[in-house]
């Protein structure tokens, strides 16, 4: 594998890096929403969404910083994408609104029809959301169809195919079991318990898919394991996921529920990290004609502009991590509900 360091290679990780925070820290947003649901009691319901409250926004920051950043850096990726894909990210810019309307509107009405119908929309909108985000990485792994003026030329349709869409799937049980993580963590009582028990059922179904994804990759989209073939010191990141996997739910059976959490951040860390190995240097990569795939030379910005943008980024980051760890600090601790609780 031919790594060089240059502008291109570490915009492509940063921006890989702002993904990765928003996975890590929107991912147990999502997944809360997703096992919203599986807790029957309003008193229940509102422990888990306060247990996001505080924070939910704050993540998202890291999704908007994100594809800024590829704007700037990648700007041909970022128009083809998003043009090609305008539906896909309609669905999910909807999913993310609905969402963020049903954690502020659930607890104005203390009817039972009105509470029930904002807990629906806010967990199946926290499921779309995880499935459309599963299945653009799907896709990226997979390959798009893109002509010789790097333009999408499928349809929508052609981006739910079976391996996209079980990277969706898989990722929304992912999203579950850290988002368990997490609710434990907030909650205790009985409410812990049932969390606990979502946990290791989501865990289990984690496992099959980490296992049919592996397979399908292994199979079908070998493009994302040459560079594992060619460089077999990578071998140490798909170990060291298995590790943190194995990890998360020995430490969740030895009652380390926040060691487990972190576990589970760097299983997500992780398999970002394998990702992005396994596709550098290319951004969207051509499928069936490779000889269209937009990559970080022929996407990028001008040298000037990435200098610019990555001095602008030295002097951000710093602040967008600072503000995240503090609103964590601020909000740690178990959830108690008073009056001015969602």
């Amino acid at each position: 594998m031919n790594l060089v360091f240059d502008l291109n290679t570490i915009w492509f990780f940063l921006v890989g890096l702002l993904l990765t925070g928003y996975a890590i820290l929107d991912g147990f947003d999502l997944g809360i929403g997703a096992l919203h649901l599986f807790t029957r009691t309003d008193q229940n319901r509102r422990v888990m969404l306060n247990a996001i409250g505080p924070i939910w926004d704050g993540n998202e920051v890291w999704l908007v910083t994100g594809g800024g950043a590829l704007f700037a850096a990648f700007p041909e990726v970022y128009a083809t994408a998003f043009s090609g894909f305008y539906m896909a990210f309609m669905l999910l810019l909807f999913s993310l609104i609905f969402r963020a309307v049903a954690i502020d509107f659930r607890s104005k009405q203390p009817q039972s029809w009105w509470r029930k119908t904002w807990d629906f929309s806010f967990s199946v909108s926290s499921i779309l959301a995880s499935l459309l985000i599963g299945t653009a990485l799907g896709n990226i792994a997979w390959g798009v169809a893109l002509n010789k003026q790097h333009e999408y030329a499928g349809s929508f349709w052609d981006i739910l195919h079976p391996y996209a869409l079980l990277v969706g799937v898989f990722v929304v049980v992912l999203f579950m079991m850290h988002g368990a993580l997490y609710g434990i963590i907030k909650t205790e009582g009985k409410l812990q318990k049932q969390l606990g028990q979502l946990f290791r059922k989501t865990f289990i179904l984690f496992v099959i898919g980490y296992v049919l994804i592996t397979i399908a990759t292994l199979l079908f989209a070998k493009n994302l394991t040459e560079h594992f073939k060619t460089s077999p010191l990578l071998i140490i990141l798909p170990i060291l996921n298995v590790l943190t996997i194995a990890g998360a739910y020995l430490l969740h059976k030895r009652g380390k529920d926040l060691a487990a959490f972190f576990s589970s951040c760097a299983t997500i860390l992780l398999l970002m990290l394998i990702f992005g190995m396994g596709i550098y240097p290319d951004m969207l990569y051509s499928n069936p004609n490779p000889a269209n795939t937009l990559h970080i030379y022929n996407a990028a910005s001008s040298q000037k502009t990435l200098r610019i943008m990555l001095t602008i980024a030295m002097v951000g980051m710093p602040f967008v991590i600072f503000y995240t760890s503090t609103i964590f600090w601020i909000f740690r601790g178990k959830v108690k509900l008073d009056s001015h609780s969602y």
